[in-house]
């Protein structure tokens, strides 16, 4: 009972999601999905089922491939709305800007997988707001609102990987410009002390 009480502990944390999945987290999942009980029919059946088990072990966030590739259709749509507008001279890359917010620096993005060298400094900077504001949210049903630290250490890391422009996050935490936006939109409690030095790859 005690073994079974742990594992059900397990499978909320699991469900809850999170930034990544250790491949032992996996494991004991599928570990668990293999255990058999005997349903309200009678029938003998597998505890967790293949799709249960599919939204148990999302390596990375909440969604699975699936999922993800709805997701992702947005920023076409994004683009293909914003093309269609008849903008004015000085705002006719906008829709470059709006829509390169999911590009990353080694061009492993979408939906065009540009790199850094052809992207506006406009467009790859929108990609870091747009992670800053995903992870600080607090209205998301899926998940909590993080804090500052928390954004900084992870977008570090993003800055490591090549996902994120290196200089303009540099910029972003030097000139404290999380701070000027916390202040305006999160809650008291996220905005927690920032220790520069701690942040993965940020260069003073």
């Amino acid at each position: 009972m005690r073994q079974l009480n742990e594992d059900r502990d397990f499978l909320r944390v699991c469900n809850v999601g999170g930034e990544a999945m250790r491949d032992e987290d996996i494991a004991r999942v599928q570990r668990i999905a293999q255990y058999r009980w005997t349903d309200s029919a009678g029938r003998d059946a597998p505890f967790l089922t293949a799709d249960e088990v599919k939204n148990l072990t999302i390596r990375a966030g909440t969604l699975t491939a699936e999922e993800r590739k709805v997701i992702n259709n947005h920023i076409v749509s994004t683009i293909t709305m914003l093309e269609a507008l008849p903008w004015p001279r000085h705002l006719r890359n906008v829709p470059e800007y709006a829509g390169g917010h999911h590009e990353r620096m080694d061009g492993k993005g979408y939906p065009k997988g540009l790199t850094r060298e052809q992207m506006s400094v406009q467009a790859r900077v929108m990609g870091i707001a747009d992670i800053f504001e995903a992870l600080t949210a607090k209205d998301r049903p899926y998940k909590k609102g993080k804090t500052l630290m928390e954004s900084l250490e992870i977008l570090g890391r993003f800055k490591q990987n090549g996902h994120i422009d290196p200089d303009l996050f540099d910029v972003f935490v030097r000139r404290k410009v999380y701070l000027r936006y916390a202040e305006t939109y999160l809650d008291p409690e996220q905005i927690d002390e920032v220790d520069p030095s701690a942040i993965p790859g940020f260069q003073s």
